[in-house]
């Protein structure tokens, strides 16, 4: 595996780790969702997971599904350290309920996370990228359960431009 793919693994999996203390901040926040954010959070880290495998796994480019990660290592770097900061943030003034959503909405369609959903529902194509659909088929559009939720607790959530 080259430099830059592992640079890209690596980066990809902090994005999904951060994604998962986020998701965990608010399962221990907001009683009231606690199952809704646990799971988002268990599947978080189930996805991190799945990126290490490959990345202890694949010696050569062909082994990561091509079209799995985003492209750009520095907007990975730049949403790692936007969410950062927002944990940071929200451990000093923690979020209310609707923000704590609406925050997960938009992250669900952020650069890392959409690419993600665009691999997992695209026609496949070759068979490590079957095999690797097959390893997470129990995943599902984290935004659209977001949406969902919010809809369904009254909360109406901001569509991003």
């Amino acid at each position: 595996m080259n430099n830059s793919l592992s640079a890209l693994l690596e980066i990809s999996i902090t994005h999904e780790l951060n994604i998962s203390r986020l998701y965990t901040m608010f399962h221990d926040l907001f009683e009231e969702d606690e199952d809704f954010w646990w799971q988002l959070s268990i599947e978080e880290r189930s996805h991190a997971a799945l990126l290490r495998d490959q990345q202890s796994s694949c010696h050569t480019e062909r082994a990561v599904p091509e079209t799995l990660l985003a492209s750009s290592i520095q907007d990975l770097k730049t949403s790692n350290s936007n969410l950062e900061s927002l944990i940071n943030e929200y451990e000093k003034n923690p979020p209310a309920r609707e923000e704590a959503l609406q925050t997960a909405y938009s992250l669900e369609q952020s650069i890392g996370e959409i690419h993600y959903q665009e691999f997992m529902t695209r026609k496949t194509c070759s068979l490590s990228d079957e095999m690797f659909k097959q390893l997470n088929m129990e995943d599902k559009d984290h935004a659209d359960r977001i949406k969902s939720y919010m809809l369904v607790n009254g909360m109406s959530p901001l569509e991003r431009e």
